[in-house]
């Protein structure tokens, strides 16, 4: 498949409308990734595409938006056909993380009109769900704005899908969490409890992190956190506080000789809380919902013309 010098370059990990720059997918995963969503659809053939559309044949196809949404999910375009429709140019004309209404073209591809189709629901569905996340994420993006908060993702992704659905995010304009549990340490209350307290935990993990892997520390309310006073935490994760809560521990880490630590907002963060959260003072506010409870963007890929 060829790609013209209108999608040359376009992606997931593209600018995003913060300008926080591109960021590469890992290409080993996404033709994994790409290849299994085709083996699932299209098992041992095609049968309807196979009877009922000439061979040879060649079309001109285009991906419409039918709602309004923020683009994400150029690059598995890219890789969708070149493994279903090798021979099809492509130009994608609309750059991940751009805010479109409905209606408006999103992919022109012209090839074999076989395999076109044959790849229409693989394409369509990584197209909807990406696009999904990157809406959502807008939507909190918007409704933090001006606060000094920032939204980030959480590790609450479909199985297998984390490195899509978190580059979509950032062309949504969030921020990516850690990746899994190899890139980060993050001490949560199983943990605590395990150690046997919080202290215990943090000079643990303090001990043995020669690779020097960022360390967070789940607290769940203000008096965990004055506990914590002397041990350098870098970052803390304010679980399921309240809002007067977290406010308690904005005004008591400021207060610390230790550099104030990062301040994490969790917990039942809906589009209608965040604004007072991040009103609060908090730097970062995660939201499971951009990635377990994103609903698919609406497209659709229509044929326009065919040929011999």
């Amino acid at each position: 498949m060829s790609r013209s010098e209108a999608g040359r370059g376009a992606g997931l990990g593209g600018a995003s409308p913060s300008g926080s720059g591109a960021e590469s997918l890992d290409q080993e995963s996404l033709v994994r990734v790409v290849g299994q969503a085709l083996a699932e659809d299209v098992g041992d053939g095609d049968w309807t595409t196979l009877w009922t559309v000439p061979p040879g044949l060649r079309t001109r196809a285009r991906i419409i938006a039918r709602q309004p949404l923020v683009t994400a999910g150029g690059e598995v375009v890219f890789e969708v056909l070149r493994q279903a429709a090798p021979g099809t140019t492509l130009r994608l004309l609309i750059p991940d993380g751009t805010r479109v209404e409905a209606g408006t073209e999103l992919v022109i591809l012209e090839g074999p009109a076989r395999q076109i189709l044959t790849a229409e629901r693989v394409l369509l569905n990584f197209l909807g769900r990406l696009s999904g996340v990157a809406t959502l994420t807008r939507r909190f993006v918007d409704a933090v704005a001006g606060t000094g908060a920032a939204i980030t993702d959480t590790r609450k992704t479909t199985p297998g899908l984390r490195f899509l659905e978190k580059a979509a995010v950032r062309a949504g304009g969030g921020k990516s969490h850690r990746s899994g549990l190899f890139d980060m340490v993050l001490i949560k209350e199983n943990h605590i409890a395990a150690a046997g307290g919080v202290r215990r935990a943090v000079e643990a993990v303090q001990r043995e992190n020669r690779a020097g892997l960022p360390v967070e520390v789940e607290v769940a309310r203000p008096s965990q956190v004055e506990a914590l006073e002397g041990l350098g935490v870098p970052r803390l994760l304010l679980d399921n506080m309240s809002d007067a809560e977290m406010r308690q521990v904005v005004e008591l880490v400021e207060g610390w000789k230790d550099p104030r630590p990062l301040l994490e907002a969790s917990g039942d963060m809906s589009l209608e809380r965040v604004p007072s959260v991040a009103r609060v003072g908090v730097d970062l506010i995660s939201v499971g919902a951009l990635t377990h409870s994103a609903p698919s963007a609406n497209l659709s890929l229509l044929l326009e013309g065919v040929g011999g």
